[in-house]
């Protein structure tokens, strides 16, 4: 018995909690023929649904709070924007010395320096033994001592003195020629000896960025032993897009920064003609900057900034554009929860922003977040409609029009025997007045024969 009334007592409890979740379930179903996203995105009676194009969706304030939906206005002003590039540091071509034989020889002595080293302006990096430099030298040596028996004596000629003058510069060049350094040409003025070795120096002060050299090495006339870059300036190359080269105009002043040090450099966009590489499919652009306290070494990457400032011009985030890479669509709202699909036509890309040139106005609203879940809403109202075959576009603002409405509205034009459909009925007024302003390929392809 006392199982019994356990069995009935669990069943009446059952029922109970039956009636009552059936009694909340009513409750809170929305009513029949409003939206889900709540009551606020029933249809405004004061909006003509007709004017939209087809796929315009209607979304819910409360629906729009949870999924992120923002909406901005388009404006037209001045864009500014900031052009970064990746570069890399070369050594100047023009300041690149080549330190080579210019006669047969041996080497002698080298001293330590190595590719990279920092070396100083006639600093000694090597000494050879050239026996034509020895003959040279002598000739050199007879002049000076011939300049100065003349001078003590006081009976010479100015003529005489002038020309011996003359031989010892033609004797000095000579030995410049064959790879003697002045100071050592000096030294010899006041010794009035030669010397078996000659001193290799360095032309200017930078960094060694070959060395091909060793001691006792047999060379001849051309042999290449060292080159020296320096380093007082420095070039930058980058690697820009074709679009990006406007921005790098001859005589524009990027700054250079070092990534993990402080501070930055200012260059100059050299005026050589950027060169374009096939392979990379990049122009090859070029900066010329200081280079105080060494800092930037050959090889080196940089990042480089130019403040870019466009005159007025319509641009909206990035965001708020679906490329399908066939057509790029915004989301304009219409008001009242509606957003309406618009296909546009995009310029420049700056940063994050993108520049608009047909399809927008300004101070139209535009969705510039969530709009993937409009598009996915759109498609489902177009799904759902079967109208994805109905759709034409307005031949003078190229936006979407639906053949249906436009055609209750009365915003349809013939001409040739062909329907055009508009999304205003400016658009329409315009096309009457110049038909043939507006037909091509484009406007044939977006009739619809009837």
């Amino acid at each position: 018995m006392k199982k019994i009334w356990t069995i009935v007592l669990i069943a009446v409890l059952l029922v109970a909690a039956f009636v009552l979740g059936l009694s909340l379930s009513r409750r809170e179903a929305p009513v029949r023929g409003t939206p889900a996203g709540g009551p606020a995105a029933a249809a405004d009676p004061g909006i003509d649904e007709s004017e939209f194009a087809q796929g315009t969706v209607n979304v819910g304030p409360e629906k729009r709070q949870i999924v992120g939906i923002r909406v901005a206005e388009v404006r037209q002003e001045p864009v500014h924007h900031t052009l970064r590039v990746l570069g890399r540091v070369a050594a100047d071509e023009t300041a690149l010395y080549v330190i080579n034989a210019a006669t047969a020889g041996w080497v002698m002595g080298i001293s330590d320096v190595t590719p990279g080293a920092m070396v100083k302006k006639d600093q000694v990096l090597a000494t050879f033994y050239a026996p034509e430099v020895l003959g040279a030298q002598q000739s050199y040596v007879y002049s000076l001592n011939t300049l100065e028996r003349l001078k003590s004596e006081g009976t010479a000629l100015p003529s005489q003195i002038d020309s011996v003058e003359v031989s010892i510069q033609q004797y000095r060049d000579a030995l410049h020629n064959l790879g003697m350094s002045e100071l050592q040409m000096d030294a010899i003025a006041k010794t009035k000896e030669r010397v078996q070795e000659i001193e290799m120096r360095s032309p200017a002060t930078g960094i060694v960025v070959s060395r091909n050299i060793y001691l006792g090495l047999k060379f001849i006339q051309g042999t290449e032993f060292f080159r020296v870059a320096d380093l007082r300036r420095v070039w930058i190359l980058l690697d820009v897009y074709e679009n990006e080269t406007q921005y790098l105009k001859p005589g524009a002043r990027p700054r250079v920064s070092v990534a993990g040090r402080t501070g930055s450099f200012e260059a100059v966009v050299s005026d050589v003609l950027p060169l374009f590489d096939p392979e990379s499919r990049t122009m090859k652009v070029r900066l010329e900057a200081g280079n105080p306290g060494y800092v930037l070494r050959p090889d080196m990457f940089v990042d480089v900034e130019l403040p870019v400032t466009l005159d007025a011009t319509l641009a909206v985030p990035t965001d708020a554009i679906l490329d399908t890479g066939l057509k790029r669509t915004v989301f304009v709202d219409r008001g009242g929860g509606y957003f309406e699909p618009r296909e546009v036509e995009t310029g420049r890309r700056l940063g994050n922003m993108v520049e608009v040139v047909k399809g927008l106005g300004a101070c139209q609203q535009i969705v510039v977040s969530g709009t993937f879940l409009i598009d996915a809403e759109s498609r489902m109202e177009l799904a759902a409609a079967g109208m994805t075959g109905s759709l034409s576009q307005d031949p003078v603002c190229g936006a979407p029009v639906s053949v249906k409405k436009a055609s209750e509205a009365g915003r349809t034009a013939v001409y040739l025997g062909v329907t055009y459909y508009f999304d205003s009925e400016e658009c329409r007024d315009a096309f009457n007045k110049e038909p043939g302003k507006y037909i091509g390929q484009e406007g044939d392809a977006a009739a619809v024969q009837r």
